[in-house]
């Protein structure tokens, strides 16, 4: 009996997320676009006909940027999910952590549209949680009467986490009008990020409301601090 399978890239996302931190935990907590640029032979737009009738897709994609990526030779059984504040063990099989046997993500998003650009293929997607440069294995359509589960149970992820309010500090308000109006970022890049800031993406370990956070987003170097209600966004 077999033990590994090969599987192959179809393409790459390439999304506004140029670091781990920030993502949010679960897809379709922002409204944030991104696309999959597919690659050969998979870039054949005969592929996605039809995809256009499908409101939502399945990604699986690879968690391809784990530095401590377990060795499946020394399978670890729990993990510390950062909602229950990263204190409290429990079975990596419990969980969607990034540190598990196969490294394999799996996000329902919705679609856009899919269009050639060039050589290539792209599907756009709104309500990705994935790194830029991450490589998908498969994309599938999301079926409604089937993976919509509406009184299933979720355990300590049953709610949406809750969102806080995010300000513009003044030096940051500059900047960002400057960068607009010069046409370095456009108004959506900034309703995306203001999205993403109000999931708090601290680690649930830190706490520190004098703290000045770093964040790269899009083409951004945000610094933001965080209180109890608020996000206060510092400058870019």
């Amino acid at each position: 009996m077999t033990t590994t399978v090969t599987l192959p890239i179809i393409g790459y996302m390439r999304s506004p997320y140029q670091e781990k931190f920030g993502i949010p935990r679960q897809p379709n907590l922002v409204e944030v676009e991104s696309y999959i640029e597919m690659i050969g032979p998979y870039n054949d737009l005969n592929a996605f006909v039809g995809i256009e009738e499908f409101s939502h897709l399945w990604l699986l994609w690879q968690f391809h940027d784990n530095k401590n990526q377990q060795d499946s030779t020394k399978f670890r059984p729990q993990i510390r999910p950062p909602r229950l504040g990263g204190n409290q063990k429990i079975g990596v099989f419990a969980s969607r952590s990034m540190y598990r046997p196969a490294p394999i993500g799996l996000s329902v998003v919705k679609l856009k549209k899919v269009e050639k650009v060039g050589k290539t293929v792209r599907v756009y997607v709104v309500g990705s949680d994935l790194l830029n440069g991450t490589p998908l294995v498969d994309i599938k359509p999301y079926i409604q009467y089937s993976d919509a589960v509406t009184d299933a149970k979720s355990a300590y992820a049953q709610d949406e986490p809750v969102r806080k309010q995010v300000v513009w500090l003044e030096n940051a308000r500059i900047s960002r009008d400057e960068l607009v109006k010069k046409g370095k970022i456009n108004l959506q890049t900034c309703q995306e990020l203001e999205q993403v800031l109000a999931l708090d993406p601290r680690p649930a370990y830190q706490d520190d409301p004098e703290r000045i956070y770093g964040m790269s987003f899009a083409n951004l170097n945000v610094r933001f601090s965080v209180d109890e209600n608020q996000i206060s966004i510092h400058a870019l």
